[in-house]
């Protein structure tokens, strides 16, 4: 499955800068590079084969959008995110996302649900982590952008690289889970229910949340159990 063409997430390049911050930003939030790894400016631009000054303004714009800190003159690290603020990241956007899916569903089209059940259902029986990721992530934009309110969207974005960028909070081990929560709040959006389609995507956030609390009481208890 390949990203959506409108996907905020992976925007479309337009030059060999934009080529080199697409792709370095698609390696970090693929977890290719991952959280907490050191990101040198010269060997990078080896690896992808481009000049440092492309791999410099590509570096600076992703520690503009917070997935880059700077460790020293020639080198970078993926930021890391701690629980604190992945958890105040999710009450955000509890706020932000039920009101864009309010915003939303009376002016989503039919083909455009059509499309985002075509694509649920394509991930019936995939475990591949990165099909459902992409999925995730452009169920998610969509309503933000058919709300009409850019700002909206473009602050849901940043909420979601945030969400990202903390190692638990994907958890895809539970794939069903998330698909079943999707087509929930899909099925309402098509039965044009913004209450249901609302309660549908606080149930889905709040549940990533409790999935996120579970994988970190598991890490600081081996062996034990959350209650």
């Amino acid at each position: 499955m390949t990203p959506p063409p409108a996907d905020p997430l992976f925007p479309r390049p337009a030059n060999l800068g934009d080529q080199t911050y697409g792709h370095l930003r698609e390696l970090i939030l693929s977890r290719q590079i991952p959280g907490g790894a050191e990101v040198p400016e010269g060997r990078l631009a080896e690896r992808l084969n481009v000049s440092r000054t492309p791999m410099r303004e590509a570096l600076v714009r992703l520690v503009g959008e917070g997935l880059l800190e700077r460790t020293s003159e020639r080198s970078y690290r993926v930021r890391v995110v701690s629980a604190r603020e992945f958890f105040e990241c999710m009450q955000m956007r509890e706020l932000l996302e039920c009101h864009a899916i309010e915003t939303a569903v009376p002016l989503v089209g039919d083909a455009d649900l059509a499309e985002l059940r075509r694509g649920l259902e394509s991930l019936d029986g995939s475990e591949d982590d990165m099909q459902h990721w992409l999925y995730d992530n452009h169920f998610h934009s969509f309503f933000a952008r058919v709300s009409g309110n850019a700002t909206l969207a473009e602050t849901i974005t940043r909420m979601r690289v945030v969400a990202r960028l903390f190692r638990i909070s994907s958890a895809f081990h539970r794939k069903g889970e998330i698909d079943t929560e999707h087509r929930a709040v899909l099925e309402a959006v098509e039965r044009r229910d913004v209450a249901a389609a609302k309660a549908a995507m606080l149930a889905h956030l709040r549940n990533l949340q409790d999935d996120a609390r579970r994988a970190i009481a598991a890490e600081a208890n081996p062996g034990g159990y959350f209650l």
